[in-house]
């Protein structure tokens, strides 16, 4: 399992056994770069050890509470903070962290093992039961890796993947005998195999009343403060620190307010493509600009599209899940690049799901907008098409209209365009971008932290009138607060995304690549997709666009070739 994830943790190794416990760890070091912060780390006086993954902000506060209360520190770094923050406080520490986590902490002495994920799943935790055992790893490939799991596929998940724009939310993945974490929750293990669970926070949204007591000007600075105090918080490290700088407003904003806190020498990374047709394949345009204006070491990486097809093997052995958005190979790529420099990286994520930037947005402020809105305007395909599209052996039930439904009836969003707000911050953005940035960037060692996704500022986010979030395109607060940082040539543009044109318009050698995929003998056996349905993809596959820009043959050739790269 171990030798699964070396590239998620190049710079160390260690295991551990004792009794019913086995516990490995491949270590990044980017804060406390000793071997003092090596894991599994122990407590021996009271019997606890942990393995750790991400990184606790706040970790050095903590440590000064901790201290005043009689703790006594042997390290540096935040992984002997959560170990010492769980004596003293037993669950409830992981209310107290600002950060991205996903741990494991064992008690020798009564046989119990806590495991704990953060608010927005920013990192990863995978389980799968086994006789007599569970197994946890930071990625799906390394439970596979393992064995003795069941390998089917699971109908939930598949529904999901095929039109909820391959989101699949927790519990659930692709294989049924794996499942993962919820974010914010923490599960307790106890030595019989019992197992118990508890969310420990939620995003509400104020009723809209109580919403309107500041003006726009106000919000526009409390948005602002809160994200400088984000930016600041994700510079804790004993290592250089960068950017991801896409172009856009979210990146952009990101490097002004580092450059404005005074960092010198920062150093940003740009990607872009081919152009395919009137599609045009990068932004350097606007991430020029932005360099140029807080003078960073910027770097411009050109990939061509004969650079492309050859690492999409790579690329897709390096996903946990399938992944079917364009631009997880071009993150795979800046990744490879970046990580020949630095360890950490500030991205953009987060921005247009906590903002309201998406263009399914502004239909839902109407007074009465609903599921069936929300429903027509993100999903992939609709349930007719479902049916054309899956063997009747793995289509059983709308699973994906449910799940929205459901998530639309919970308490703590009053209008639909709160509760689009929620669910996509909550569930779609954890289980597509982040999940995508976390995994292309770990496949080089690389740390990418998320500013938008700083917890209180989601919180904040939540409290702004939805109004002063969707009007003007989207974004509307966090585009007129940024006017004081970044140029407006970058804030008014047009928006823009990651574009990977040769993923979307498949053709020539893209074309024969994907239909080698689906073609084969395992993809024919396995029987998911419907072959009539797979032909008339084939046959035009730009004729066949799901609702947010993406290709229905790419996403249908993702899954199947992800589940051949893991033998599955």
């Amino acid at each position: 399992m171990m030798s699964r994830m070396c590239e998620r943790g190049p710079d160390g190794a260690g295991m551990y056994a004792l009794e019913q416990f086995a516990f490995g760890h491949r270590r990044l070091k980017v804060i406390d770069l000793s071997d003092r912060a090596a894991q599994p780390m122990f407590d021996p006086a009271a019997g606890l050890g942990i393995v750790f993954n991400g990184c606790i902000y706040n970790h050095r506060d903590i440590r000064r509470e901790l201290e005043s209360k009689g703790h006594a520190f042997f390290s540096d770094g935040d992984t002997e903070v959560i170990l010492r923050a769980y004596r003293e406080w037993g669950p409830d520490c992981v209310r107290r962290f600002n950060g991205m986590f996903a741990f494991v902490i064992w008690e020798r002495d009564s046989g119990r093992a806590f495991a704990a994920r953060d608010r927005l799943g920013i990192k990863p935790l995978y389980f799968s039961e086994i006789d007599q055992g569970i197994r946890f790893a930071s990625s799906l490939p390394a439970l596979l890796e393992a064995g003795d799991i069941d390998t089917n596929i699971d109908p939930v998940a598949l529904h999901h993947y095929m039109s909820f724009h391959a989101v699949v939310p927790a519990p659930n993945t692709i294989v049924r005998g794996v499942r993962k974490l919820p974010p914010a929750t923490w599960m307790m293990i106890q030595p019989d195999g019992t197992r118990r669970q508890e969310t420990f926070w939620k995003l509400e949204y104020p009723a809209e009343e109580n919403r309107e007591k500041l003006s726009f000007e106000d919000w526009q600075e409390k948005v602002l403060a809160g994200l400088r105090l984000a930016v600041q918080r994700r510079l804790v490290a004993d290592v250089d620190v960068g950017v991801l700088l896409s172009g856009g407003l979210d990146s952009s904003l990101i490097t002004g307010l580092l450059a404005e806190a005074g960092q010198q020498g920062l150093r940003t990374f740009s990607v872009g493509f081919e152009s395919v047709g009137d599609e045009k394949g990068d932004e350097f345009d606007y991430s020029d600009i932005v360099a140029k204006r807080f003078g960073t070491r910027h770097h411009r990486i050109h990939v061509s599209s004969d650079e492309l097809l050859p690492v999409l093997p790579d690329c897709v052995a390096a996903m946990s899940e399938p992944m079917v958005s364009h631009d997880a190979v071009g993150f795979y790529l800046l990744s490879r690049e970046v990580s020949r420099q630095l360890k950490v990286v500030q991205s953009g994520q987060g921005a247009d799901e906590v903002f309201g930037g998406y263009h399914w947005y502004p239909p839902l402020m109407e007074a009465n907008a609903g599921v069936e809105d929300y429903w027509r305007l993100f999903s992939d395909r609709d349930a007719n098409e479902m049916a054309q599209a899956i063997n009747t052996d793995y289509l059983q039930e709308n699973y994906s209209r449910e799940f929205v439904e459901r998530h639309f009836a919970m308490p703590g969003a009053p209008a639909a365009i709160d509760k689009a707000l929620r669910l996509d911050t909550t569930v779609m953005l954890v289980d597509d971008p982040v999940k995508r940035v976390d995994n292309m960037t770990m496949a080089f060692g690389l740390e990418a932290r998320v500013p938008f996704l700083d917890h209180e500022l989601v919180e904040l986010a939540a409290s702004v009138p939805a109004k002063f979030k969707v009007a003007s395109g989207g974004k509307h607060v966090l585009k007129e607060a940024a006017r004081r940082i970044i140029p407006k040539d970058v804030i008014d543009r047009p928006k823009g995304y990651f574009p990977v044109p040769a993923l979307k318009y498949i053709r020539g050698e893209y074309r024969d690549f994907v239909h080698d995929i689906l073609d084969n003998a395992v993809a024919r056996e396995r029987g998911i997709f419907r072959q009539e349905y797979v032909d008339e993809l084939l046959a035009n596959p730009e004729e066949h666009i799901t609702r947010l820009g993406g290709s229905k043959l790419w996403q249908v050739a993702l899954l199947e070739y992800w589940l051949q790269t893991n033998n599955i």
